[in-house]
């Protein structure tokens, strides 16, 4: 089994920064893809930003250049610095990874079980 375990989030003001932090444990061959993904209440969940295992990123249009993605392979752990927060960018973040157990098995999604980021105006 493959766990992914958030921290980081909490409550912050407008313009205010968190840091978000993603750990996959478990029995882990090789992660590929991992990323971040929000949901807000009402609303779908959304992809934030993705990182690859070469470090290729993807964001979201709303959180260019304010978000940055990144990571530590060695540490099977995945970063989202967020700065210049906005109201609109409260919402619960899930960290999601793309893994593979063993040398011989497919890849599976994996999720986590969520932080809650609230930013009050």
């Amino acid at each position: 089994q493959v766990q992914l375990v958030e921290s980081g989030g909490g409550l912050v003001q407008a313009g205010g920064s968190l840091t978000l932090s993603c750990v996959a444990s478990g029995i882990i061959f090789k992660i590929n893809a991992m990323g971040w993904y929000r949901q807000a209440p009402g609303k779908q969940r959304e992809l934030v930003a993705t990182i690859s295992t070469g470090g290729t990123t993807n964001y979201a249009e709303s959180v260019k250049g304010r978000f940055t993605i990144s990571r530590d392979n060695a540490k099977n752990t995945v970063y989202l610095q967020m700065n210049s927060l906005k109201p609109e960018d409260t919402a619960v973040y899930y960290c999601h990874g793309v893994v593979r157990t063993t040398y011989r098995s497919y890849e599976d999604d994996y999720w986590g079980q969520g932080t809650q980021v609230t930013v009050s105006s």
